[in-house]
């Protein structure tokens, strides 16, 4: 027996149908493997985008935060741009599921403060791009937790040139092969040092900080022994006052047992 007619007719038509193309959202051009959502008031990630997206434009929009998993599994995303949006805050968790990723860009945003934590996931990562936003400090643990970084820009940000910034100095000139636009990377503050090179700074410019610095064990060791010295010193003076009135005590009693009319007198 044949192939029945129906039975035909329907595997024919699953042949010369095309296949659904993958999901892009509505705000979004897509195209093979990408997707582009630029300049589109976005205010957050859109979520229905295709798993096989491996380049995502964001830029030009008014993200804020990007919260706890904001992004949907893509595990073949390898570069992710939020170029010129309003990012203040990266929840530590954000970048959950992109471990392919292999360049960020975060330039021109508002963020402030970066934590290590967030960018452990981004086991891949070759460039990230932090320039134009409102950094002040980074802690060296940032780049750190990146084990492929290959390229750091970081140029056009408020740095403030305290003791502060020895840790990040220190990784600057220990990595100064993977720091681009060295040049760009100015102190803000304080006014003395304004548009001054950090990658000037030598070691000798954080003698007083090396000396000034202190471990957290020192901090609690001064901690610790601060109130214990009051406290000992406020016993001793107690004691060696008393004891020195005990003493006077002594003396005149015995005076008073060899001239005993003298006492009575006084």
């Amino acid at each position: 027996g044949g192939v029945p007619g129906p039975v035909l007719a329907l595997l024919l038509l699953l042949l010369l149908c095309p296949r659904p193309s993958p999901a892009c959202p509505a705000a979004c051009r897509c195209s093979p493997g990408e997707a582009d959502c630029s300049e589109r008031g976005l205010r957050e990630v859109p979520w229905s985008l295709s798993p096989n997206t491996s380049a995502l434009w964001l830029g030009y929009n008014f993200i804020t935060v990007l919260g706890p998993r904001s992004f949907p599994p893509l595990p073949g995303l390898r570069l992710l741009s939020l170029v010129h949006n309003r990012l203040e805050l990266i929840h530590s968790r954000a970048l959950l599921g992109l471990g392919a990723l292999r360049e960020l860009d975060l330039s021109h945003n508002h963020l402030t403060v970066l934590t290590p934590e967030t960018f452990l996931p981004l086991s891949s990562l070759a460039k990230l791009n932090l320039g134009s936003n409102r950094l002040g400090e980074l802690e060296p643990g940032v780049p750190s937790a990146l084990p492929q970084l290959q390229a750091l820009l970081l140029q056009d940000n408020p740095w403030v040139c305290s003791c502060s910034i020895l840790p990040l100095w220190r990784w600057l000139s220990h990595n100064r092969e993977k720091v681009r636009e060295k040049s760009l990377l100015l102190c803000r503050v304080p006014e003395q040092l304004n548009k001054y090179p950090i990658m000037a700074f030598g070691d000798e410019s954080f003698r007083q900080c090396q000396d000034t610095l202190l471990s957290p064990e020192r901090y609690i060791s001064f901690f610790i022994i601060g109130p214990f010295s009051f406290i000992a010193s406020i016993f001793f003076c107690t004691f060696l006052g008393s004891l020195v009135v005990f003493c006077h005590s002594l003396r005149r009693e015995s005076h008073c047992w060899r001239s005993p009319r003298i006492c009575r007198v006084h």
